[in-house]
Protein backbone atom coordinates (compact mmCIF):
# COMPACT_ATOMS: atom_id res chain seq x y z
CA UNK A 1 0.00 0.00 0.00
CA UNK A 2 1.26 3.59 -0.58
CA UNK A 3 2.96 5.37 0.95
CA UNK A 4 5.86 2.86 1.04
CA UNK A 5 7.85 2.27 4.24
CA UNK A 6 11.63 3.92 3.61
CA UNK A 7 14.30 2.21 4.90
CA UNK A 8 18.14 2.44 4.75
CA UNK A 9 20.15 -0.27 3.17
CA UNK A 10 23.94 -0.82 4.26
CA UNK A 11 26.76 -2.94 2.31
CA UNK A 12 29.61 -3.90 3.25
CA UNK A 13 32.45 -5.59 1.17
CA UNK A 14 33.59 -9.17 2.08
CA UNK A 15 37.14 -10.52 0.29
CA UNK A 16 38.52 -14.03 1.04
CA UNK A 17 41.22 -15.35 -0.79
CA UNK A 18 39.67 -18.72 -3.15
CA UNK A 19 42.92 -21.13 -4.24
CA UNK A 20 41.94 -22.49 -8.24
CA UNK A 21 43.90 -24.77 -9.75
CA UNK A 22 46.24 -25.47 -6.82
CA UNK A 23 48.62 -22.77 -7.88
CA UNK A 24 46.39 -19.73 -8.62
CA UNK A 25 44.98 -17.75 -6.49
CA UNK A 26 42.02 -15.08 -7.34
CA UNK A 27 41.35 -12.85 -5.31
CA UNK A 28 37.15 -12.94 -4.68
CA UNK A 29 35.08 -9.52 -3.00
CA UNK A 30 31.75 -10.76 -2.71
CA UNK A 31 29.28 -7.89 -1.78
CA UNK A 32 26.86 -8.46 0.63
CA UNK A 33 23.83 -6.19 1.35
CA UNK A 34 22.01 -5.80 4.64
CA UNK A 35 19.09 -4.28 5.23
CA UNK A 36 19.24 -2.22 8.09
CA UNK A 37 16.05 -0.91 10.56
CA UNK A 38 13.91 1.52 9.40
CA UNK A 39 15.20 5.29 10.19
CA UNK A 40 11.73 6.19 11.72
CA UNK A 41 8.09 3.70 11.96
CA UNK A 42 5.77 5.70 9.68
CA UNK A 43 3.17 7.92 11.38
CA UNK A 44 -0.34 6.99 12.55
CA UNK A 45 -3.28 8.91 11.86
CA UNK A 46 -5.91 9.18 14.59
CA UNK A 47 -9.09 9.63 13.42
CA UNK A 48 -12.04 10.72 15.79
CA UNK A 49 -15.15 8.83 15.22
CA UNK A 50 -17.60 11.22 16.86
CA UNK A 51 -21.03 9.01 16.89
CA UNK A 52 -18.76 5.73 17.26
CA UNK A 53 -17.33 7.18 20.22
CA UNK A 54 -13.76 5.66 19.23
CA UNK A 55 -10.68 6.99 17.36
CA UNK A 56 -9.18 4.94 14.32
CA UNK A 57 -5.32 4.37 14.22
CA UNK A 58 -4.29 3.94 10.54
CA UNK A 59 -0.98 3.18 9.47
CA UNK A 60 -0.07 5.06 6.73
CA UNK A 61 2.94 2.50 5.65
CA UNK A 62 -0.15 -0.27 5.22
CA UNK A 63 -3.21 2.04 4.46
CA UNK A 64 -5.46 0.33 6.94
CA UNK A 65 -6.69 0.45 10.17
CA UNK A 66 -4.69 -1.14 12.88
CA UNK A 67 -6.49 -0.40 16.24
CA UNK A 68 -9.63 1.30 17.23
CA UNK A 69 -9.39 3.53 20.87
CA UNK A 70 -12.42 3.65 22.92
CA UNK A 71 -13.15 7.69 23.51
CA UNK A 72 -16.59 8.55 25.10
CA UNK A 73 -17.69 11.98 25.03
CA UNK A 74 -18.14 12.55 21.30
CA UNK A 75 -14.83 12.93 20.18
CA UNK A 76 -14.29 15.39 17.65
CA UNK A 77 -10.94 17.55 17.37
CA UNK A 78 -7.65 15.91 17.38
CA UNK A 79 -4.17 17.31 18.17
CA UNK A 80 -1.48 14.73 18.21
CA UNK A 81 2.10 15.74 20.39
CA UNK A 82 5.50 16.78 18.27
CA UNK A 83 6.61 13.47 19.70
CA UNK A 84 3.88 11.23 18.87
CA UNK A 85 3.17 9.78 22.38
CA UNK A 86 0.14 11.41 23.08
CA UNK A 87 -2.66 12.42 21.53
CA UNK A 88 -5.57 14.75 22.46
CA UNK A 89 -9.07 14.65 21.52
CA UNK A 90 -11.61 16.61 22.36
CA UNK A 91 -14.84 15.26 24.18
CA UNK A 92 -17.78 17.91 23.59
CA UNK A 93 -20.06 15.84 25.57
CA UNK A 94 -17.87 14.97 28.60
CA UNK A 95 -16.71 18.97 28.62
CA UNK A 96 -13.02 18.58 28.04
CA UNK A 97 -10.62 16.27 26.41
CA UNK A 98 -8.63 12.53 26.41
CA UNK A 99 -5.42 11.74 26.69
CA UNK A 100 -4.24 8.61 24.67
CA UNK A 101 -1.01 6.70 25.45
CA UNK A 102 -0.10 5.84 21.73
CA UNK A 103 1.84 3.46 23.05
CA UNK A 104 -0.26 1.77 25.18
CA UNK A 105 -3.46 2.88 22.75
CA UNK A 106 -5.79 3.50 25.20
CA UNK A 107 -7.05 6.56 26.95
CA UNK A 108 -5.23 7.47 30.14
CA UNK A 109 -6.61 10.82 31.23
CA UNK A 110 -9.79 12.59 30.63
CA UNK A 111 -9.68 16.21 31.72
CA UNK A 112 -12.55 18.57 32.17
CA UNK A 113 -12.62 21.78 30.39
CA UNK A 114 -15.22 23.69 29.26
CA UNK A 115 -19.06 23.01 28.18
CA UNK A 116 -18.41 23.56 24.57
CA UNK A 117 -14.71 22.12 24.13
CA UNK A 118 -14.39 21.44 20.55
CA UNK A 119 -11.17 22.76 18.74
CA UNK A 120 -7.77 21.46 20.32
CA UNK A 121 -3.63 22.38 19.37
CA UNK A 122 -1.03 21.74 20.94
CA UNK A 123 2.04 23.91 20.90
CA UNK A 124 5.33 22.86 18.90
CA UNK A 125 7.10 22.47 22.11
CA UNK A 126 4.76 19.78 23.68
CA UNK A 127 4.57 21.83 26.92
CA UNK A 128 1.01 23.57 26.46
CA UNK A 129 -2.69 21.93 25.00
CA UNK A 130 -4.69 24.56 23.87
CA UNK A 131 -8.49 23.92 23.99
CA UNK A 132 -11.69 26.39 22.92
CA UNK A 133 -14.60 26.71 24.58
CA UNK A 134 -17.52 27.55 21.95
CA UNK A 135 -20.25 28.68 24.00
CA UNK A 136 -17.96 30.89 26.18
CA UNK A 137 -16.01 32.26 24.06
CA UNK A 138 -12.42 31.07 25.79
CA UNK A 139 -9.58 29.36 25.13
CA UNK A 140 -8.41 27.58 28.23
CA UNK A 141 -3.96 26.92 27.95
CA UNK A 142 -3.28 23.80 29.10
CA UNK A 143 -0.37 22.62 31.23
CA UNK A 144 0.39 19.14 29.18
CA UNK A 145 2.11 17.55 32.38
CA UNK A 146 0.43 18.25 35.25
CA UNK A 147 -2.93 18.65 32.87
CA UNK A 148 -3.73 21.79 34.62
CA UNK A 149 -5.50 24.81 33.46
CA UNK A 150 -2.49 27.65 33.29
CA UNK A 151 -5.08 30.73 31.76
CA UNK A 152 -8.11 31.14 29.91
CA UNK A 153 -8.29 33.39 27.57
CA UNK A 154 -10.81 35.42 26.34
CA UNK A 155 -11.57 35.81 22.21
CA UNK A 156 -14.48 36.29 19.75
CA UNK A 157 -17.94 34.19 19.46
CA UNK A 158 -17.64 30.69 19.06
CA UNK A 159 -13.96 29.68 18.80
CA UNK A 160 -13.18 26.48 16.34
CA UNK A 161 -10.23 26.33 14.62
CA UNK A 162 -7.11 26.71 16.74
CA UNK A 163 -3.59 26.69 15.25
CA UNK A 164 -0.11 27.50 17.14
CA UNK A 165 2.61 29.07 14.76
CA UNK A 166 6.24 27.10 14.44
CA UNK A 167 8.19 29.26 16.58
CA UNK A 168 5.28 28.96 19.27
CA UNK A 169 5.27 32.85 19.88
CA UNK A 170 1.75 32.82 18.57
CA UNK A 171 -1.72 31.00 18.62
CA UNK A 172 -4.69 31.60 16.31
CA UNK A 173 -8.24 31.43 16.90
CA UNK A 174 -11.14 30.95 14.14
CA UNK A 175 -14.03 33.20 15.84
CA UNK A 176 -16.71 32.15 13.77
CA UNK A 177 -19.98 33.91 15.16
CA UNK A 178 -17.67 36.71 14.96
CA UNK A 179 -15.98 36.60 11.30
CA UNK A 180 -12.48 37.06 12.76
CA UNK A 181 -9.26 35.65 13.37
CA UNK A 182 -8.02 35.98 17.03
CA UNK A 183 -3.72 36.35 17.48
CA UNK A 184 -2.98 35.42 21.04
CA UNK A 185 0.70 36.07 22.32
CA UNK A 186 1.95 32.39 24.00
CA UNK A 187 4.35 34.79 26.52
CA UNK A 188 1.47 36.53 27.85
CA UNK A 189 -1.50 34.75 27.26
CA UNK A 190 -3.13 38.15 25.92
CA UNK A 191 -5.17 38.48 22.82
CA UNK A 192 -2.71 41.03 20.54
CA UNK A 193 -4.88 41.25 17.52
CA UNK A 194 -7.72 40.81 15.49
CA UNK A 195 -8.11 40.39 12.25
CA UNK A 196 -11.48 40.45 10.26
CA UNK A 197 -12.43 37.44 7.75
CA UNK A 198 -14.52 35.90 5.98
CA UNK A 199 -18.41 34.41 7.13
CA UNK A 200 -18.41 31.56 9.81
CA UNK A 201 -14.69 30.85 9.80
CA UNK A 202 -14.24 27.10 10.98
CA UNK A 203 -11.00 25.55 10.52
CA UNK A 204 -7.16 26.91 9.86
CA UNK A 205 -3.37 26.27 8.76
CA UNK A 206 -0.32 28.20 8.87
CA UNK A 207 2.15 27.79 6.67
CA UNK A 208 5.81 26.58 7.51
CA UNK A 209 7.09 30.42 7.98
CA UNK A 210 4.39 31.49 10.22
CA UNK A 211 3.58 34.56 7.41
CA UNK A 212 0.41 33.27 6.10
CA UNK A 213 -3.11 31.88 7.86
CA UNK A 214 -5.94 30.00 5.52
CA UNK A 215 -8.75 29.96 7.28
CA UNK A 216 -12.02 28.00 5.74
CA UNK A 217 -14.81 30.23 5.82
CA UNK A 218 -18.04 28.18 6.15
CA UNK A 219 -20.73 30.13 5.12
CA UNK A 220 -19.37 32.75 2.13
CA UNK A 221 -17.68 29.45 0.35
CA UNK A 222 -13.94 30.90 0.58
CA UNK A 223 -10.84 31.11 1.85
CA UNK A 224 -9.43 34.29 3.76
CA UNK A 225 -5.69 34.55 3.35
CA UNK A 226 -3.96 36.45 6.31
CA UNK A 227 -0.60 37.73 6.54
CA UNK A 228 0.63 37.16 10.15
CA UNK A 229 2.91 40.27 10.66
CA UNK A 230 0.37 42.89 10.05
CA UNK A 231 -2.88 40.39 10.74
CA UNK A 232 -4.43 41.57 7.49
CA UNK A 233 -6.38 39.99 5.08
CA UNK A 234 -4.07 39.99 1.56
CA UNK A 235 -6.57 37.80 -0.46
CA UNK A 236 -9.91 35.52 -0.34
CA UNK A 237 -9.82 32.49 -2.76
CA UNK A 238 -13.52 31.31 -3.68
CA UNK A 239 -13.67 27.56 -3.25
CA UNK A 240 -16.58 25.21 -3.67
CA UNK A 241 -19.59 24.65 -1.03
CA UNK A 242 -19.29 24.58 2.96
CA UNK A 243 -15.42 24.85 3.29
CA UNK A 244 -14.87 23.50 6.42
CA UNK A 245 -11.02 22.67 7.30
CA UNK A 246 -7.52 23.15 5.50
CA UNK A 247 -4.14 21.91 4.57
CA UNK A 248 -0.85 22.39 2.40
CA UNK A 249 1.05 20.24 0.66
CA UNK A 250 4.56 20.01 -1.62
CA UNK A 251 6.42 22.93 0.44
CA UNK A 252 3.14 25.23 0.99
CA UNK A 253 2.35 25.48 -2.68
CA UNK A 254 -0.70 24.09 -2.75
CA UNK A 255 -3.34 24.62 -0.56
CA UNK A 256 -5.89 21.68 0.06
CA UNK A 257 -9.55 22.53 1.37
CA UNK A 258 -12.48 20.40 2.42
CA UNK A 259 -16.05 21.36 1.23
CA UNK A 260 -18.28 19.51 3.32
CA UNK A 261 -21.53 19.89 0.79
CA UNK A 262 -20.19 18.58 -2.31
CA UNK A 263 -18.11 16.06 -1.19
CA UNK A 264 -14.91 17.79 -2.64
CA UNK A 265 -11.49 19.07 -2.30
CA UNK A 266 -10.65 22.23 -3.50
CA UNK A 267 -6.94 22.55 -4.31
CA UNK A 268 -5.31 26.06 -4.25
CA UNK A 269 -2.31 27.30 -5.96
CA UNK A 270 -0.54 29.27 -3.16
CA UNK A 271 1.18 31.83 -5.30
CA UNK A 272 -1.34 32.67 -7.70
CA UNK A 273 -4.14 31.97 -5.12
CA UNK A 274 -6.40 30.76 -7.60
CA UNK A 275 -8.57 27.45 -7.51
CA UNK A 276 -6.87 24.62 -9.97
CA UNK A 277 -8.42 21.48 -9.15
CA UNK A 278 -11.64 20.25 -7.32
CA UNK A 279 -11.28 16.30 -6.13
CA UNK A 280 -14.11 14.75 -5.20
CA UNK A 281 -13.61 12.64 -2.67
CA UNK A 282 -16.10 11.47 0.15
CA UNK A 283 -19.65 12.52 1.81
CA UNK A 284 -19.08 15.65 4.01
CA UNK A 285 -15.26 15.63 3.89
CA UNK A 286 -14.38 17.35 7.57
CA UNK A 287 -10.58 16.85 8.88
CA UNK A 288 -7.96 17.34 6.63
CA UNK A 289 -4.08 16.29 7.38
CA UNK A 290 -0.86 16.33 5.21
CA UNK A 291 1.26 13.18 5.67
CA UNK A 292 5.42 14.25 6.82
CA UNK A 293 6.47 13.46 3.32
CA UNK A 294 4.56 16.52 2.34
CA UNK A 295 2.62 14.95 -0.58
CA UNK A 296 -0.29 12.54 0.67
CA UNK A 297 -3.18 14.14 2.38
CA UNK A 298 -5.59 12.58 4.24
CA UNK A 299 -9.47 13.40 4.31
CA UNK A 300 -12.08 12.72 6.69
CA UNK A 301 -15.85 11.87 5.62
CA UNK A 302 -18.37 12.27 8.34
CA UNK A 303 -20.75 10.31 6.39
CA UNK A 304 -18.97 7.66 4.73
CA UNK A 305 -17.52 7.07 8.15
CA UNK A 306 -14.27 6.73 5.74
CA UNK A 307 -10.76 8.67 4.78
CA UNK A 308 -9.49 9.78 1.31
CA UNK A 309 -6.13 9.42 0.70
CA UNK A 310 -5.22 12.32 -2.03
CA UNK A 311 -1.72 12.28 -3.95
CA UNK A 312 -0.96 16.39 -3.89
CA UNK A 313 0.92 15.72 -7.03
CA UNK A 314 -1.34 13.90 -9.16
CA UNK A 315 -3.92 15.57 -7.49
CA UNK A 316 -5.76 12.17 -7.59
CA UNK A 317 -7.71 10.03 -4.64
CA UNK A 318 -4.74 6.90 -4.65
CA UNK A 319 -6.66 5.24 -1.80
CA UNK A 320 -9.98 5.14 0.63
CA UNK A 321 -9.72 3.84 4.40
CA UNK A 322 -12.79 2.51 5.97
CA UNK A 323 -12.52 3.77 9.64
CA UNK A 324 -15.90 4.36 11.86
CA UNK A 325 -18.68 6.03 12.63
CA UNK A 326 -19.25 10.17 11.77
CA UNK A 327 -15.63 10.41 10.92
CA UNK A 328 -14.61 13.55 11.84
CA UNK A 329 -10.39 14.45 13.06
CA UNK A 330 -10.77 18.49 12.91
CA UNK A 331 -7.63 19.54 13.84
CA UNK A 332 -3.96 18.10 13.15
CA UNK A 333 -4.81 14.48 13.53
CA UNK A 334 -1.33 12.92 11.55
CA UNK A 335 1.96 12.09 13.69
CA UNK A 336 5.16 12.75 12.76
Amino acid sequence: MFPVNYRRTSSRLVCGIHTILGDKAVAICIATAFLSAPLAAEPFAYISNQLGDSVSVIDTATGGVIDTIAVAGKPAGIAVAPDGNRVYVSTPEAKGFAVVDTKKREVIASVAVNDGTLGIAVGPDGKRIYVADWYKNTVSAIDADSLQIIKTIGVGESPSGLVVSPDNRWLYVANRISNSVSQIDLKTLTVKKTAQVGTHPFGLTIDARGERIYVANVKSDDVTVVETARMKPIATVKVNMLPYATALALNDSRLLVTNQDDGSVSVVDTETLKEIALITVGTKPEGISTHPDDRHVYVANWFDGNVSVIDARTLKVIDTIQTGEGSRAFGQFMGK
